[in-house]
């Protein structure tokens, strides 16, 4: 069967390059003093995306575990930890935080804008007596990008460690870890890097090094266990075995990403183009404010259900789409436009589709959205 298409949010396609990274001969990754070195090559390499000179470490798991390894390194059972709420992840990352004996409190925003910094500012003048804080960069399913760059600053002025959820921006959107001044900042291999699902990765500061090596209580994991990584280049010790062949992908994904020279420039145009033709069409994003590079998020119109959108776009054209969940369930649909899929053709090729879609349901639309597409590119 011919593969679909993939113009979904993550996992993106993948470039033949990449795949055939995969296909190398592994070696013994505990044994083998080379594979140490290039392990370390690519941390790097993921430092310069970043922009840190912090410490970046590859876990084995998709991003949830990278999520899940800060909350049980960070958090001890009592710590007072703030919730950035304006979305579905967001709101859920503090469920990882209670899992892990957190009292978590809520900042809630509007969902349809990005975190409003001056409301921040005020909600932390009256309670900032926190340890910790979590905050999402990019609200994938409602295609919000939030301004991690004012956020995480305000957090530090308060000595509030910020923990941040940037799989879907990484890659797509600009992220300076250093300047910023993030301190356990969150990614995965699936999104805009554009390598298989299976891989996260993360920056870690010296604050939030000193937090986890210092705690009171021990860390209730191993897989999950950060302060097991500290030395791991030094004693040439893994704590478990790397997955190989995944890092050899990861590896080369990063390099096609570096070939070009300008990615985020090539996200923020196509995204922006994107938005641009779905407006002109007649059709309502759900953001009203703080536009994703990676992702757009738009409302599904009267007349028709999503199933119906999906069906037609996947047996008729072979494409798939996403739709979302929660409370985004059955009104959206979303279009990644994250790495290998952030291409001018695949746009317009899901585009004419969904054009055709939308037009085969009655639903009536000013134009056509891959000729809008064009227009705006």
């Amino acid at each position: 069967m011919k593969k679909p298409l993939i113009m979904t949010p993550g996992p993106t396609g993948v470039h033949e390059d990449v795949r055939m990274a995969m296909a190398q001969d592994i070696t013994n990754p505990d044994l083998d003093l080379g594979f140490f070195e290039y392990y370390k090559e690519t941390c790097n390499k993921l430092k310069k995306i970043l922009n840190t000179k912090e410490d970046v470490l590859i876990l084995d798991g998709e991003g949830i575990l990278g999520l899940e390894a800060a909350c049980a390194s960070l958090i001890e059972p009592g710590d007072r930890l703030l919730c950035i709420d304006n979305g579905i992840f967001g709101k859920g990352f503090g469920d990882f935080a209670k899992i892990y004996g957190a009292e978590v409190v809520y900042f809630e925003s509007d969902y349809r804008n990005p975190i409003d910094i001056e409301e921040l500012k005020r909600f932390l003048e009256q309670d900032n007596d926190f340890k910790l804080a979590t905050l999402v960069h990019c609200e994938t399913p409602a295609g919000i990008t939030n301004p991690v760059d004012k956020i995480c600053p305000l957090l530090r002025e308060y000595g509030i460690i910020s923990i941040v959820d940037s799989v879907s921006a990484i890659g797509g959107e600009p992220v300076e870890v250093d300047k910023w001044e993030m301190d356990l900042v969150i990614g995965g291999s699936q999104k805009c890097i554009s390598a298989p699902p299976g891989l996260t990765f993360l920056s870690i500061s010296q604050r939030a090094w000193e937090a986890i090596l210092n705690r009171k209580s021990p860390i209730k994991s191993f897989y999950c266990n950060l302060a097991i990584w500290k030395d791991w280049y030094e004693e040439k010790w893994f704590p478990y075995t790397q997955p190989i062949s995944d890092i050899y992908a990861l590896s080369c994904a990063i390099d096609k990403i570096f070939e070009e020279n300008d990615y985020i420039r090539r996200h923020k145009k196509i995204g922006e183009a994107v938005r641009k033709s779905l407006i002109k069409s007649g059709l309502e994003l759900y953001p009203l404010d703080g536009y994703s590079n990676t992702v757009t998020t738009v409302l599904i119109p009267e007349g028709i259900k999503f199933h119906e959108i999906y069906d037609y776009m996947l047996n008729e054209h072979n494409i798939l789409i996403a739709g979302a969940f929660d409370y985004l369930k059955d009104r959206v649909i979303r279009i990644g436009h994250m790495g290998e899929n952030c291409k001018e053709e695949k746009i317009y090729i899901t585009l004419k589709a969904l054009d055709e879609a939308f037009k085969n349901f009655d639903i009536k639309l000013d134009g056509q959205l891959h000729k809008h597409f064009v227009e705006a590119m």
